[in-house]
This record gives structure tokens, sequence and C-alpha cells, in this order.
């Protein structure tokens, strides 16, 4: 049988064309999904990826990308645009680093605040701390000044007034039992319990080591959000000043702001942290 070939030809071409138009489409509706890279400290995805199906329930074309970002560098990332947006502090750490670093960075919504409390597995209250007993403190700037602000509202210790939200050991300016301090990182001061008389630790940390964050401290401060006391230690989603009304970013925050976010912030926390916004 012999073939035609010139209906070959543009029966192969058609072909051809139709496989290229297909591929052109996979391409533009590829193109269409956007990345957006979250700049946090923790390892655990449970919030972000609550986020995510919150985004894709919306039928929002929207990936996020977790970039796990350790010693506080993540504000000076955010600025020179190695991530588009962060999640790991609060307002007092922020406003200290722009201040410091120049940073013209911008709020875009909050998350939760989360306690720093006083745990011990040797002493059940305050009253019985010895004197010059050990005390465990998270040795990154942006939860020792918090720790010492809670020591200072557990009448342990007096700071100097000029520290505000971000003071340091050296601004202590009254220690009536002589305490020391051991600065350690945040997620191994609980391992470190048995070795000191107490330590604060970030109630995340404590949930995850299988402490009760709620039942277990032997002192915490009372969470308040109508408090402004308290305003400086919610925790904020931030992005470059210049990027603030970025839709994509606005869908994120609206995406946090939602019952399945706030849901698995009381699964992570083990309902000890407070989600800082009102359920959308």
């Amino acid at each position: 049988m012999k073939t035609n070939k010139k209906h070959f030809v543009k029966g192969f071409f058609a072909v051809a064309v139709a496989a290229a138009l297909l591929i052109g489409c996979s391409a533009k509706n590829a193109s269409s999904e956007i990345t957006v890279r979250v700049g946090t400290t923790s390892d655990d995805p449970t919030i972000w990826d609550a986020v995510q199906a919150e985004l894709d329930a919306k039928g929002e074309k929207i990936k996020i990308k977790i970039v796990n970002l350790a010693g506080g560098q993540a504000n000076v990332n955010l600025a020179e645009g190695d991530i588009d947006i962060n999640a790991f502090q609060h307002y007092a750490f922020l406003n200290s680093q722009k201040a410091e670093l120049g940073l013209d960075l911008t709020v875009i919504g909050e998350t939760l605040i989360v306690p720093l409390s006083l745990f011990s597995k040797k002493y059940n209250s305050l009253a019985q701390l010895p004197n010059g007993a050990k005390i465990g403190l998270p040795d990154d700037p942006t939860n020792q000044g918090r720790a010492l602000n809670v020591l200072k509202n557990a009448g342990l210790i007096e700071l100097n007034a000029s520290a505000g939200y971000n003071g340091l050991l050296r601004d202590i300016t009254s220690n009536p039992k002589n305490l020391s301090f051991i600065e350690m990182a945040g997620a191994q001061i609980p391992r470190s319990l048995d070795d000191v008389d107490a330590a604060i630790i970030n109630c995340g940390f404590a949930a995850d080591a299988g402490l009760d964050p709620v039942n277990d401290p032997i002192y915490k401060d009372n969470i308040d959000l109508s408090n402004p006391a308290q305003k400086p230690f919610i925790n904020i989603i931030v992005a470059r000043t210049a990027d603030k009304d970025n839709e994509a970013f606005k869908k994120i925050v609206d995406a946090y702001h939602t019952q399945r976010v706030a849901d698995a912030i009381a699964k992570i926390y083990k309902k000890a942290a407070i989600p800082a916004f009102t359920v959308q």
C-alpha cells in the first residue's frame, strides 16, 4: 500500500503544532503559580501547612516555600531580598533591628503571642528558689530581653529602665537572690532542667519537650491582648516596605487569620499560645 507523503507530512505537522500548544499552555499554567519564600526560625511546618491548605482551599495559586533561618538574621535576609516575607519575631525585636540596622521593613500582619514561662523540676514555687539559684535563659536576642522581663515581673530582678523590652544580662540593676544565669539556645533549655534550678522556656519548646505549658510553670505572665504592655511581644509577619501592598502577601495574611490556623496554633502550643487575630 502506498502512503500519501503529502498527507503524512500535513498530519505530522498538525500533531506537532497541537503538542506545542499543549506544552505552551502547561508552561503558562505553571508560571501563573506564585512562590513566596517565608523566612522562619522554626522547624515545625504545622502552622504554615495550615496556611497553605487555606490558600489551596480558596483556589489561590500561591505556593509557600519555607526558608529556615537561624541566628536572628531573618530581617537582614529579608531586606537583601533572600526571602519575600518573614515570620519569626515580635514587634520589640523588629523595632530594635530597624533602629540598629536601618532596615526598611513593615509589619503586614499579626500572628500569635507565645508565653515565656519559668519552669522548674526542683521547686514548686518562686518562694522556694534558693539564693544563688541557677536560671537558664535563651541566648538569642529575640527572646532574652523578654525572658528578663518575665523575671522582673516575677519580682526576682530589676532592670535598667532604658533597656526597654530588649534588655541583656548587663541591664540587671538588682538581683537580691544572687541568681546566676546560664545562656543557651532556646530549643536546648527544656533538656537542661535537670542541671539548673529553673529556666525561662518558650512555651513552644516546652510543648515539644513534653512539658505542659499551661500547668507546669512555677511562674507565667498572664497574656492579655488588650493590655498595651503586651503589644511588643505579639509575633508578626514582615515584608519590605516597598512590598507591603503586595496582593499575594495580603492573601497569605488573610489565610493565616483563619480558624484552620488557629486550630494549628492550639495543637502545637497545647493551648498556651494565643492567636493575635480575629478569625475571618
